[in-house]
């Protein structure tokens, strides 16, 4: 029951911002014209001062030595779920569109917010701040995975030709420059007043991306939705991905809080972010919005399975 309670309290709370969109939306207070401006705000100027302001105060080469390990877990992570993806691509629609949106579904997790929210709710206080380092150098990689090669497969077509570019985002941007500037020390040059406004707007990119999510299901029609679909990720993201999360953990017997971040990463909904992508470059939401939200819902049901399994094998002292 405690796992239930602080999972529902995680997702709930993404649930309330997610459901104003859908409201505003609905009312018409937001058309989808402020949709697109909001999520062209998001992920051109919120995302990226977000990013930039973590990596310019909280990050240092030289405070990380292994830091490389947990991008590489991101990736890892990226890779299972496209392995995974790509089995149930055969009982799905030829329609290359629907199968990239399937795929990206299953690729990427709410890797950020719901996670942070579960484990401060888990952790004793002494392992808080371990984990959050750990969360916070896994999400260096996750976000340029996301927002390039994520953003280069939704956007990907056969008529198409290949753009250096669209691996290039202004999150990843923000990122290659933040390190750049990190590497070279010059961030420690850089007055403190700078910071505020970035943290201000960063603390922004959660709230109203939620909003962009809700207000993509308010003009989501869902009887267009293939229910085999949601069932088919449902059982790939929230089943069979933490299944095989347990395994690794168990098979190369890792250490609980490296074993707890993976299984969390590998346990969570799918990424609220693949909603800001399609909107933001203008993408035909096929499964998106609805995948991103089944996953939710369900999510409250499978997640205190899974966390109940792996303290079973990992109780946390």
């Amino acid at each position: 029951m405690e796992y239930i309670k602080i999972s529902l309290k995680g997702v709930l709370e993404l649930f309330i911002l997610g459901f104003i969109g859908f409201y505003l939306t609905k009312k018409r207070f937001i058309n989808s014209s402020g949709l697109d401006a909001l999520s062209k705000l998001v992920v051109g100027i919120c995302l990226p001062a977000m990013i930039f302001y973590n990596l310019m105060v909280n990050f240092g080469f030289e405070q990380y030595k292994n830091w490389w390990t947990f991008p590489l877990l991101s990736l890892g992570i990226c890779l299972l779920g496209l392995i995974v993806g790509f089995l149930f691509l055969p009982f799905l629609t030829n329609n290359l569109e629907y199968r990239k949106q399937f795929l990206s579904l299953v690729i990427f997790q709410n890797s950020g917010y719901l996670p942070l929210v579960l484990l401060s709710a888990i952790l004793p206080k002494d392992k808080i701040q371990v984990m959050f380092i750990y969360m916070f150098l896994f999400l260096l990689g996750f976000n340029i995975i996301i927002w390039s090669i994520g953003v280069y497969l939704i956007t990907f077509s056969r008529n198409r030709r290949f753009e250096g570019k669209s691996f290039f985002s202004p999150p990843v941007l923000s990122t290659i420059l933040s390190l750049f500037l990190v590497y070279f020390k010059i961030n420690k040059f850089i007055p403190n007043f700078f910071y505020k406004p970035l943290s201000i707007l960063g603390d922004s990119t959660l709230p109203l991306a939620m909003l962009i999510v809700g207000g993509s299901l308010a003009e989501l029609n869902f009887n267009k939705t293939d229910n085999k679909s949601i069932l088919f990720l449902i059982l790939a993201k929230l089943i069979i991905m933490p299944v095989l999360g347990l395994f690794l953990i168990i098979r190369f017997n890792l250490s609980e809080l490296l074993g707890l971040l993976l299984l969390i990463q590998l346990a969570v909904p799918s990424a609220t972010s693949l909603s800001l992508i399609t909107r933001h470059y203008q993408q035909e939401d096929l499964l998106i919005s609805a995948g991103v939200f089944w996953t939710h819902i369900i999510s409250l049901f499978t997640l205190p399975l899974f966390l109940s399994l792996y303290f079973a094998y990992f109780p946390i002292k």
